[in-house]
C-alpha cells in the first residue's frame, strides 16, 4: 500500500484547510484510513481516523472543528479542517491499517499564522 497525501499549507487562524489522501496497492477498501500529526516538540498524536465502514473517531483537540471523509471506491481519504486554530500547526501524516499493517504517507506541513 502506497499512500500519498496532498493539500496543507498556510492557513489562517479561523480559516479552513484541506488535505487528502490517496491509497494504491490494494484492490479492495482498506480497513482503516485517517491522519496523526505532530508539531514541533511534540509527541504525534491521532487527528482523526475512518473505518471502511464510516465509523470515525477524532482526537479531543479537533472534536468539532475536523471532519474525515473517505471515498472507498477510490481508497481516498479527506480531512476537513475549519475554525483553524494556531496549535493545529504542525506535520499531518496519512495512515491507512490494513490487513493488521500499518502504512505512513509522506507528511504534509499544515501551518496556521496570520
Amino acid at each position: 500500500v502506497q499512500l500519498q497525501a496532498s493539500g496543507g499549507g498556510l492557513g489562517q487562524p479561523g480559516g479552513s484547510l484541506r488535505l487528502s489522501c490517496a491509497a494504491s496497492g490494494v484492490i479492495f477498501a482498506i480497513d482503516s484510513m485517517g491522519w496523526y500529526r505532530q508539531a514541533p516538540g511534540k509527541q504525534l498524536e491521532l487527528a482523526a481516523v475512518i473505518t471502511s465502514g464510516g465509523i470515525a473517531n477524532y482526537g479531543d483537540s479537533v472534536k468539532g472543528r475536523f471532519t474525515i471523509s473517505r471515498d472507498n471506491a477510490e481508497n481516498t481519504v479527506y480531512l476537513q479542517m475549519d475554525s483553524l486554530k494556531s496549535e493545529d500547526t504542525a506535520t499531518y501524516y496519512c495512515n491507512a491499517e490494513h490487513r493488521f499493517k500499518s502504512y505512513w504517507g509522506q507528511g504534509t506541513q499544515v501551518t496556521v499564522s496570520s
